[in-house]
This record gives C-alpha cells, sequence and structure tokens, in this order.
C-alpha cells in the first residue's frame, strides 16, 4: 500500500445540482492529478469549507466530526483507496476515513467526497493509493 500525499486542486461547480460536481485532487510534490464527479450538496460542502463559511447549525460533515470527536476520536487522514470499474467503463471512487481512537488507527469506508470535505473542514492530510492516482491522473 503506498500512498501518495494530494491536495484539493479545484472545485467545479455548475448551476445545475442535477449535473455532477467536480474535484480536482492534485499530487503535492507532482504533476499528477485527477478528477472526480461528486454531487452538488458535498461540492458545496467543500467550498464552504475551503472559503471558511460557517454556518449557524451544523450540517452533515460538521455531525460526523463532532462524532468522531466526542467519542475520542481524531481523523489523522483520508485515503482515496481505489478505483472499480463496472461493464461499461464507469469508474467509481473509494474512501477511506482513518480515525484515530485510543492508540489504535480505525479505518472507515466513506465516499471520497464525504472524506475530502472532512479532510477541508479539519485540516488533515488527504492520501491517494499510488495505482488509483496512476490509473487516473490526466499527467
Amino acid at each position: 500500500m503506498a500512498l501518495v500525499e494530494c491536495e484539493l486542486a479545484q472545485i467545479m461547480i455548475t448551476e445545475s445540482a442535477v449535473a455532477p460536481q467536480v474535484i480536482v485532487l492534485r499530487e503535492k510534490n507532482g504533476a499528477r492529478a485527477f478528477p472526480i464527479h461528486i454531487g452538488f450538496f458535498e461540492a458545496l460542502a467543500i467550498n464552504r469549507h475551503v472559503h471558511g463559511e460557517e454556518l449557524v447549525r451544523p450540517m452533515t460533515h460538521d455531525l460526523l466530526a463532532a462524532v468522531i470527536e466526542n467519542l475520542g476520536g481524531t481523523l489523522v487522514r483520508i485515503v482515496v483507496s481505489d478505483l472499480m470499474e463496472d461493464e461499461e467503463g464507469n469508474g467509481t471512487f473509494y474512501g477511506l476515513l482513518v480515525v484515530s481512537q485510543n492508540g489504535e488507527e480505525i479505518e472507515i469506508d466513506c465516499r471520497p467526497s464525504d472524506a475530502v470535505a472532512l479532510a477541508v473542514r479539519d485540516g488533515c492530510p488527504i492520501f491517494v493509493e499510488e495505482q488509483v492516482l496512476n490509473s487516473s491522473s490526466n499527467a
């Protein structure tokens, strides 16, 4: 399992909640980058965290961060862990939250968009599996 540290390079939000939104992750010390299509509300949450906007009431990602914290955990890193293609060649990315609790690291399956929203919110590192970066990057 070779992990490559990446960063959120771009958020593309269209005015249509039906059209896929896009985030771009880029290798921190390299040129490789790749897009991930995400939902409208996840894109808004990521954009809100990037711009430091806070809402009066917690949204889903704020709630999850509070649950992790109140259960004695800390979000250590997120990982885009896999890319699976279906019969039509459409790719689906998979993600993990890596939470430290009581000296143990726990991996929690999640969508990469939710993981990135939490990473941006909490300032934790974003990693991508080398094979995912190799198969999905445009560099």
